[in-house]
């Protein structure tokens, strides 16, 4: 973003200046920056310090408090986002802070920690997020220091149609119980609309550390913001940006539909880097809407309140844009059987045959629930009230920001099945490839991802591994890497279905041989053989050149599915660490979490 004087209170030269500096700042340099500028300068000393984190930032405060530590594990960027605001807000209220992902946090120095954030998500089958693993492992171990005298709270964010909703948050909570820490605040479950529960989970923890620190009385910045009247646009904000471009990439015949959306980002500020991903707020198909409120003899144009202050939507539009209705969980259904006295509803969530509630579930949507059960009393608003909001879809950028100024590209797979009687889409997805053509526009925000990044030394070489639409950031990497002339060697793994329909942006990567830019391709189309054969199978196939690449300091990155394709590859590459080095299967995987910790193992899964 460039500071215009017209603006700003600067002058000419101070603008320039300040467009040099913060041109060169990292996002810890300009979160330092900001909370020096939001401190008071009257008098007391501001000082820097390292702690036990490695780039960690850290403000000492005028008045001694005891010291706050925010630790974050963050997959999609949203508990680093999280901490990085809460940070602020403490360190402007007088706090001595310390934030760190807990990948970059010495796990013996835990010992020496006095209040203790920890704001995590839950990956996979209840797994914690790659930039945690080493902070989980150490404080599960028999390593880990008894923590007396220690006050703590977590944040834990999640998806609750998932089994093991929050479970590293709360393993993470129960474990600093164990240890002998004490909970300054009850920890809370964040399900994916987690912005408001987030916010009552801060003010709570903030109003029990203020009660305990009589010394510490708020602050409020100093710094003008009177003359800047550019609207800032983020997760709570969105951009509506317009529908430059809607291509189908695939051809004639695919069993697949694979959308390159452009959108055009002028005047809209919004800066990302290659690895980042966009989020867009989805709204429902009109259509499943109105089978809804047929079904439940709504009215329609009926006015409904959509949050806590008091918003004020008609029924429809409530539905349309505000709420999930195209996915159940667990908790939707205990709700929803108080409102109704089907038997049958409450025996299949009581019962101890946990299966039987997952079979309901998967593939069934809100219309399927009130048909099958009922039925229904209570009014319009006391149904909606169960329901969670629709959540944000986050969608990995296909473009360099260099390449392509104020635009940004996406590679969005149309999801469609059949399921129970009726055709399904994908919210988004949908939207995107049937309801959505050039002029329209959509909510956007761009959500940063520091765990998916290009190597700083742009002659480090990288490999890339994805399948399908997990090839969309290894666009963006290389539209970057042409126009910074990086000298990197780069080597990417793709697999789709076929040749002929499915190798997207094909013309792309071709140009890019030709040119030096992308050194060496490999791809896997596993229906166009009599076996399958997937992107693990090249990379078996390569594994003496993988390794040399590995050993001469290549940073693999994997993107796409994680259930199947990146548990697939995370296997081979240790395969390849075993067989090609000479390690064993414990060697190995103490290699590969070398390599993560080097930030030389990125994975964008899901």
């Amino acid at each position: 973003m460039q500071l215009e004087v017209m603006n700003s209170p600067f002058n000419q030269e101070q603008a320039e200046l300040l467009n040099r500096l913060l041109s060169t700042l990292t996002d810890s340099q300009k979160m330092w920056l900001s909370g020096y500028l939001a401190a008071p300068q009257s008098g007391a000393p501001v000082k820097e310090q390292r702690t036990a984190t490695e780039g960690a930032s850290y403000i000492e405060a005028p008045d001694k408090t005891r010291e706050i530590t925010i630790l974050y594990g963050s997959h999609t960027g949203n508990c680093q986002a999280l901490a990085e605001e809460y940070s602020q807000k403490l360190i402007q209220n007088n706090y001595n802070v310390t934030v760190s992902s807990m990948d970059d946090f010495k796990p013996k120095s835990l010992k020496k920690v006095e209040d203790l954030l920890v704001l995590t998500s839950t990956h996979g089958d209840g797994d914690p997020p790659d930039n945690a693993i080493t902070f989980y492992d150490f404080l599960h171990s028999k390593r880990a220091p008894k923590l007396d005298g220690m006050r703590f709270s977590v944040l834990s964010l999640g998806d609750s149609s998932y089994e093991f909703f929050c479970q590293t948050g709360k393993e993470i909570d129960k474990r600093l119980e164990e240890l002998g820490g004490e909970r300054i605040y009850e920890r809370v479950d964040c399900d994916l609309d987690f912005e408001e529960p987030a916010s009552q989970w801060f003010e709570g923890v903030q109003q029990k550390l203020n009660d305990q620190n009589s010394s510490v009385e708020p602050q409020t910045s100093t710094l003008d913001h009177s003359a800047v009247d550019l609207p800032v646009y983020s997760r709570a904000n969105p951009y509506h940006a317009e529908i430059l471009e809607n291509i189908n990439l695939n051809g004639r015949g695919s069993n697949k539909e694979t959308r390159h959306v452009e959108l055009d980002l002028e005047g809209a500020q919004l800066a990302y880097e290659p690895g980042d991903s966009l989020g867009i707020y989805p709204e429902n198909d009109s259509v499943l809407v109105d089978q809804l409120i047929e079904e439940m003899n709504w009215n329609p144009e009926e006015s409904v309140s959509i949050n806590k202050q008091g918003d004020i939507r008609s029924l429809r539009e409530a539905l349309l844009s505000t709420y999930e209705i195209t996915s159940l969980t667990k908790p939707l259904l205990q709700k929803a059987a108080k409102l109704t006295k089907d038997e049958a509803l409450h025996k299949l969530i009581e019962s101890e045959d946990q299966n039987e509630l997952k079979e309901y579930i998967y593939g069934r949507d809100l219309l399927d629930l009130v048909r099958d059960y009922g039925p229904w009393h209570g009014e319009a608003h006391e149904f909606l009230g169960i329901l969670r909001k629709i959540p944000v879809r986050l969608y990995s950028i296909a473009s360099s920001i260099k390449a392509n100024p104020e635009e940004v590209h996406l590679t969005i797979g149309a999801l469609r099945y059949d399921a129970h009687g009726r055709g399904r889409t994908g919210v988004c997805s949908g939207q995107c490839a049937e309801r959505s053509q050039p002029g329209d526009r959509l909510p956007v925000f761009v959500q940063k991802n520091s765990n998916f990044k290009l190597p700083e030394n742009h002659e480090a070489p990288i490999i890339m591994i994805g399948a399908g639409t997990g090839v969309a950031p290894y666009r963006a990497f290389l539209e970057d890497r042409e126009e910074e002339g990086a000298g990197g060697k780069s080597w990417l793994f793709f697999g789709e279905q076929h040749f002929v329909s499915d190798f997207l942006y094909q013309t792309e990567w071709q140009q890019w041989l030709e040119e030096g830019i992308l050194t060496k391709m490999d791809v896997a189309f596993s229906r166009d053989t009599d076996e399958k054969v997937y992107v693990q199978h090249r990379l078996q196939e390569n594994s003496k050149e993988l390794f040399k690449w590995i050993t001469e300091g290549a940073y693999i990155y994997v993107c796409g599915d994680e259930k199947h394709m990146a548990k697939d590859v995370q296997s081979t590459i240790l395969q390849v660490l075993e067989q090609e080095g000479a390690m064993s299967k414990e060697e190995a995987e103490d290699y590969l979490n070398q390599l993560r910790k080097q930030k030389r193992y990125q994975r964008d899964v899901y």
